[in-house]
């Protein structure tokens, strides 16, 4: 039995896990606090809990007496779950019920949303672009002296029932040895056309039998990282996957200080070099680990953003950045591979996907194809969220788009202590609504290092549902505790101490941390805002959100909504489609359907520039606070902070409920 069942004492609250789930992070999903600030490497010893019943494995640690031991006492963060437990989780001081309920919101993250290859293949939509056909040609005789490729081609139309074929010269070169390697038993590769009644192209021979070891390459070039998939044309099964960073980044972290490389003497050059042998790296990687050769390859199907898909092929990228902002072009024919210098087959065509400006390229088209959501009824809000946001809202009727500059806060730019998702990256957090003190978690469960963008969210959304900051993201002053402090005229909240981090410093969030991040969802709050306005629209039109990119994957849905990152909506609603860029790819490679509807659907595509869309900078100004200047376009957190409101203000004398007015006195006193 893989699940099991968690009740967390006082709090009475039910969860379910699955087996080996360590203790810390289940309380943590399900809204339980338990004081932890070293990231639950077990350094600070404040997530004791006691097992009444069930069993947990490790738990055990220096700071536990056998005295605690024997009471049952464990580390959470030591402890892996092993049976259904009923954990107590101890109290040190009295807190009050209301406020224990109010203290957190349920985590959610978007449900993930997969590509299903069977429905794919019985909707019939699983039709490879190549494809292999196996031929046991009859030899030559001087009675039947036809020419070998008219030989292989007519037996095609008669056995296959193919026709309108034509051969390219680099097969016509081959297929004089490949026929009589094996006795005239070859396979063709055959790359079938988009379009209907135009012609089949054989582009590969290989002697004997090869129909089941047809395979395609999908890459998602991205500023960052490129990654890439293995697919086996046959099954529709990924055989190998790596991701790696772009060796681009030495000349540049953005897209504009790579266009300006690349006006350099020879710029342009060394730039396409890089990324070509990022993806023959992981090329060579993948096939190493499917153990294939690399004349099994057929195709490659690459997708990026308009930027690395110019580089890429060599196109002079300078006028993307300069009004009017026009790209070289925004579809690009079939292109040879080796021409590009990729380290494949001659025979092997690389397919990019196509852009729509200069800001919505070919990895969101890539993620609008591969999510379906242009063939679907239902009203979709699209976003891809980096350092850019894009955004695409439509069905299978109309679609709009627009790119709105996000900065890096999200992936650890601007922030103090802010860094990649990593180890000992802070994911997530929690407080005691009483004493404000941290539950940090880690990603690897080590000494903390810093914050990565999923824990920036939590651990701001916490921050204002508790009251510790105000919607302007400035900390409360008048708190009593000495985690909120003031440090060179900057005021801040100490996550964790020094003696309890990796890194020998106090980890801490500072407000100009804050302002940093109320500029990025402020801008990609107000890019949804006003393009649902440009098309008559409002939020509660959308019917569904896919997110879309790495970052997605770990937001917790409930505390973007908090600060305004995304709109108010049902969770149930949200999907997390993963890198929409490669899955696009990977559906390019495995159906016809794709490649046809593809260029149709980006002529479909509205593309809006929000810098010259006079609504956009009003909507912006008004999402630079948490979440909103309208909190009524957030219902729920309204009513959440309404409620925590009434409960401070039972006593008008002070907030704790233990005292009572006087009847005429000057002073508070006890019950």
């Amino acid at each position: 039995m893989n699940k099991l069942k968690i009740l967390f004492l006082p709090h009475n609250i039910e969860t379910t896990v699955t087996r080996g789930e360590n203790l810390i992070r289940a309380a943590m999903e399900a809204g339980v606090h338990i004081n932890a600030s070293c990231g639950g490497e077990g350094v600070c010893g404040k997530c004791r809990v006691i097992i009444e019943k069930g069993a947990v494995e490790g738990g055990i640690s220096e700071k536990l007496s056998t005295e605690d031991l024997n009471k049952g006492y464990r580390q959470a963060c030591l402890a892996d779950v092993k049976s259904d437990l009923v954990v107590r989780i101890p109290i040190e001081s009295e807190v009050d019920a209301g406020i224990l309920n109010l203290q957190t919101t349920p985590r959610r993250t978007a449900r993930i949303w997969e590509m299903n290859l069977e429905d794919l293949k019985d909707k019939g939509l699983f039709i490879p672009p190549v494809e292999k056909r196996y031929l046991q040609v009859p030899e030559p005789t001087l009675q039947d002296n036809l020419p070998d490729v008219t030989r292989l081609v007519s037996f095609l139309k008669a056995k296959h029932d193919e026709h309108r074929l034509v051969v390219r010269l680099p097969v016509i070169r081959k297929i004089p040895d490949i026929l009589r390697k094996d006795g005239f038993r070859v396979t063709a590769t055959l790359a079938r056309p988009v379009q209907s009644g135009r012609k089949t192209h054989i582009i590969n021979v290989q002697p004997g039998d090869t129909t089941d070891r047809n395979y395609a390459v999908a890459v998602d070039i991205g500023t960052t990282t490129v990654y890439g998939q293995l697919v086996d044309l046959k099954t529709g099964g990924v055989l190998a996957q790596f991701g790696d960073y772009n060796g681009q980044i030495s000349y540049g972290e953005d897209v504009i200080s790579r266009i300006i490389y690349a006006g350099k003497p020879e710029g342009l050059q060394k730039l396409h070099e890089v990324i070509i042998n990022t993806i023959n790296k992981l090329i060579k990687k993948m096939v190493k680990r499917a153990r294939i050769d690399l004349d099994e390859i057929s195709t490659i199907t690459m997708a990026g953003n308009t930027t690395m898909t110019q580089l890429m092929l060599k196109i002079n990228p300078q006028y993307i950045r300069l009004s009017p902002y026009v790209p070289a072009s925004t579809l690009y024919p079939p292109i040879n591979a080796v021409e590009l210098g990729l380290a494949l087959g001659d025979h092997v065509t690389a397919l990019v996907y196509p852009a729509v400006s200069s800001y919505v390229g070919g990895d969101i088209v890539a993620g609008v194809m591969g999510s379906g959501m242009y063939r679907t009824e239902d009203l979709t809000l699209f976003m891809d969220i980096g350092t850019n946001a894009e955004i695409v809202i439509g069905n299978k009727d109309w679609l709009a788009c627009a790119s709105c500059s996000a900065g890096p806060a999200f992936e650890g730019g601007g922030v103090k202590f802010g860094m990649r998702a990593a180890k000992g990256a802070i994911e997530d957090f929690s407080m005691d609504p009483v004493t404000f003190e941290p539950m940090n978690i880690t990603i690897g469960n080590v000494r903390p290092k810093g914050i990565c963008g999923s824990g920036l969210i939590i651990i701001t959304a916490t921050l204002f549902e508790m009251g510790v900051i105000d919607n302007r993201g400035k900390f409360n002053r008048d708190l009593d505790t000495p985690r909120v402090r003031e440090t060179d005229g900057i005021f801040e909240y100490v996550l964790a101490w020094k003696d309890e981090t990796e890194i020998g410093r106090d980890i801490a969030l500072t407000e100009p941390d804050l302002d940093n991040l109320m500029r990025a969802k402020g801008a990609i709050y107000s890019g949804c805002i006003t393009l649902l306005e440009e098309v008559g629209l409002t939020m509660q039109d959308i019917d569904q959100i896919y997110l879309a990119g790495g970052f997605g994957s770990y937001v917790d849905l409930e505390k973007a909504m908090v600060i305004g990152l995304l709109p108010e909506i049902d969770p149930d609603r949200v999907r997390f489609i993963g890198n929409g860029s490669l899955m696009g790819a990977k559906m390019s490679s495995l159906t016809n359907r794709i490649r046809k509807d593809v260029v149709e659907v980006t002529k479909r595509m509205t593309n809006f520039e929000l810098s010259e869309t006079p609504s956009f900078m009003d909507n912006y100004v008004a999402a630079l606070f948490l979440p909103h200047t309208d909190m009524d376009q957030f219902p729920k957190l309204k009513g959440r902070l309404e409620a925590r409101k009434a409960l401070k203000v039972k006593n008008p004398c002070t907030e704790d409920p233990a005292l009572v007015p006087p009847q005429g006195g000057e002073t508070c006193q006890p019950e």
